[in-house]
């Protein structure tokens, strides 16, 4: 008999129906009862320590004295603290270690709490109340008489560090950098009032020391190890980039943790309906063509139900795998996708769609143990797979995601998932985000949090300005690389004392971009994916229009990781993953994934957050700290970058000006199309180069549809007199190309 697979959640419903009808106390309900019995002796031991809780607070006092010593006022803390960790739960988990560590961590503190005070009597009552009393007695006492005084305080010291790292899961480095996070802290209240002291110039002097004192007081106090070792390096090169990135973070802002309790925490089983019946008809109509097959284990997901069997030996898989139509038909159920063989197994799949789609919330992702292991902060959450396995995936390592299916099928929920995901693991200081919205309905509702790098983009001039000024950052950050001799931005932010954030573009539209201005975009999209990743800078892109002119070849040779929802046809598929299954998805966040580590495409169920669950989201990070906005962003460069068809120059020395000229007094018209055609450009350098004649007076201002008016000194142009006013124009014209 095959063995059926239940996903974890079906495993404890099973249990929980197998067991008899008696009436079990709810665990939320024995939770809140420690809760209260944790408080109520935080709130008992402080009254005894003050003598306020009659003669059983006494006799209490006396007892914790003896065995704590003065550790003994630590123990409301203690009591209280646990009460807040179970209170949070979903926030604070703690496990063995953790219990283990803090029991070594009191242990140490009351013996090195009993060296501090010698008595002649060290099992006196004053002994032990004012050291560390018979626990603090029990490790100290044996050590100092056989190792001595130094000795033993080493031991200690070294017990005591450990059990700190094994308390608090943590490491000497982390701590470190809380140490130097304060020590600057320190260095910039002590800069703060010496200016304060010492500043005794009269009313102009506040404004002398801004422009000219606090940059170079404040600089080594913010970072010391980047501002002392390299300022001479840098203001030596004189290069076009700026000397440094603007989105180095010198003063550390406010750290963000968001709490779980804002996402819903609702759990759906799913219906698979009668699965040895329908077992039965795969075997069966296998057999009908003439296959032999021995069906194997069977797994209920979230979306689909997938059936293992083994055919006998010397059956093709190409005979299966084309009877797809005829498993329908008898299952009653479409579309369904073989999977033929399963990676790793010598098995075929068989899915078929469960007749109730359980929909995997995002808190579940986020609470598993695959995301709470996770090595980085970039890690995204993605869904389940067939066999109810939660699947996370390092961003770092993608580095670029391309999303694509058509509409309603998931892609936008999957990219707010994303970007919900990075905002629970990121504060403002460790990611920053450029969201570009062409539709205008998707992204807008993050306007307002902090980690916006400018606010959404909706308009696409200021999107290809945006993809000049990310390719901007880009070179400088590899500069500042360069000049610490750091490989990557790990390396930067862990021995350089400066914070340089990570950053995510995302792009929900790919193909609006890409109508009106290919060249530029596909261009800068290339450049990125080829050399972002080391410097920190990741793409995210989606279209729900998969055609060759969207997702090129170029970029999709430069973006390995995808994700494709249901799609229309089998061409489209291919076009996103280069090979077919997306067009027999279900949709509604039934989605292939695939990376350069999974051989083929893995069937997932994408993970669902709700747009009430954003808003909740979104309101908290507002009330936190509010956005601080680069203007530059989405303005034009100012500085120069060659990159083959992405014009980055100045537009007041555009060489096609000219020659646009030419074309519009020629054709008698202005429009963006025209020159489009003729000067075989994009639309944004074709819409530049009409603003520009329109400011020096050459066409009139647009008038809706209409192709714009041609204007020589505020007269129109005929529209076919060019030979014979060629040296007027020229006279015109020379004055405005020479400028």
């Amino acid at each position: 008999m095959p063995k059926i697979k239940y996903t974890k959640n079906e495993k404890n419903e099973g249990r929980k129906s197998n067991r008899r009808g008696t009436s079990r106390l709810n665990p939320e309900t024995r939770r809140g009862i420690l809760i209260v019995f944790l408080f109520a002796l935080a709130g008992i031991s402080i009254l005894s320590l003050f003598n306020l809780a009659g003669g059983a607070g006494e006799h209490l006092e006396k007892a914790l004295a003896s065995f704590f010593g003065l550790g003994r006022f630590a123990i409301p803390i203690i009591f209280l603290a646990l009460g807040y960790i179970i209170l949070n739960g979903e926030k604070y988990e703690l496990g063995a270690s953790n219990y283990i560590g803090l029991f070594f961590l009191i242990l140490s503190t009351e013996s090195l709490l009993h060296l501090s005070f010698s008595y002649n009597d060290p099992f006196s009552f004053t002994g032990l109340s004012e050291g560390g009393g018979y626990l603090g007695l029990t490790l100290s006492y044996p050590l100092l008489t056989s190792l001595g005084s130094v000795a033993t305080t080493l031991i200690l010291l070294a017990v005591f560090i450990s059990s700190i790292l094994l308390t608090f899961n943590t490491s000497l480095h982390k701590i470190a950098e809380k140490g130097s996070f304060w020590k600057k802290i320190y260095q910039n209240i002590k800069l703060l009032f010496l200016g304060m002291k010492f500043n005794d110039r009269p009313e102009e002097s506040p404004a002398d020391g801004e422009g000219e004192q606090e940059p170079a007081e404040a600089a080594p106090a913010t970072a010391p190890a980047f501002e002392a070792k390299n300022l001479p390096a840098e203001t030596s090169d004189q290069s076009a980039l700026p000397e440094a990135s603007p989105m180095i973070v010198k003063v550390a802002r406010k750290k963000i943790d968001l709490p779980l309790d804002l996402l819903d925490d609702q759990s759906e089983k799913p219906t698979s309906g009668d699965i040895k019946t329908q077992m039965n008809i795969i075997q069966k109509t296998l057999e009908n063509f003439g296959i032999i097959v021995e069906m194997g284990d069977i797994s209920v997901g979230p979306t689909v139900t997938q059936y293992t069997l083994k055919p006998a030996d010397g059956v093709k898989l190409t005979k299966i795998t084309s009877l797809h139509n005829d498993l329908a038909l008898a299952l009653a159920a479409h579309p369904i996708r073989i999977e033929a063989p399963i990676p790793g197994k010598s098995l075929v799949g068989i899915e078929v769609p469960n007749q109730k789609v359980a929909a995997v919330n995002l808190k579940e992702i986020l609470r598993a143990q695959e995301f709470k292991q996770r090595k980085t902060n970039l890690t995204v959450a993605l869904g389940k797979d067939v066999s109810g396995k939660v699947w996370v995936s390092d961003l770092g390592k993608m580095p670029h995601l391309l999303v694509a299916g058509s509409t309603g099928s998931g892609k936008s929920v999957c990219l707010n998932t994303i970007i919900v995901s990075l905002l629970y693991q990121n504060s403002p200081d460790d990611l920053r985000m450029i969201m570009v919205d062409p539709k205008r309905v998707e992204f807008t509702v993050y306007n307002g949090i902090p980690h916006l790098l400018t606010p959404v983009i909706t308009d696409t001039v200021k999107t290809v300005n945006a993809l000049k000024w990310v390719i901007g950052e880009m070179d400088r950050r590899f500069e500042l690389l360069s000049k610490h001799g750091k490989r990557d931005i790990g390396a930067f932010n862990r021995e350089t004392g400066e914070k340089m954030p990570y950053l995510v573009l995302i792009i929900d539209e790919l193909a609006d971009l890409m109508v009106v201005a290919a060249a530029e975009v596909e261009a800068a999209i290339i450049r990125l994916a080829q050399m972002a990743r080391a410097v920190g800078i990741h793409l995210i892109l989606a279209t729900q229009r998969p055609s060759v002119n969207i997702i090129t070849g170029l970029i999709k040779a430069n973006i390995t990781t995808r994700i494709a929802f249901a799609v229309a046809s089998n061409t489209d598929s291919r076009t996103i993953l280069d090979t077919s299954g997306a067009e027999k998805l279900l949709g509604r966040g039934d989605m292939l994934y695939t990376c350069p580590d999974l051989g083929k495409p893995k069937r997932l169920q994408g993970a669902l957050v709700r747009d009430h669950e954003i808003k909740k989201v979104i309101d908290y990070l507002k009330n936190q700290d509010e956005p601080e906005y680069l203007e530059e962003v989405t303005q034009k460069p100012t500085f120069g970058v060659s990159i083959p068809g992405l014009d980055l120059g100045n537009d007041s020395d555009d060489e096609l000006l000219s020659d646009a000229k030419e074309v519009i007094v020629q054709a008698g018209k202005a429009s963006a199309s025209l020159l489009q055609r003729r000067l075989k450009v994009g639309y944004a350098r074709a819409a530049r180069l009409l603003d520009l004649m329109e400011e020096q007076g050459i066409i009139g201002p647009a008038d809706g549809a209409k192709p714009r008016d041609i204007l020589i000194a505020g007269v129109a142009a005929p529209t076919n007199s060019y030979n014979d006013n060629n040296d007027n124009l020229a006279e015109e014209e020379d004055p405005e190309e020479n400028a």
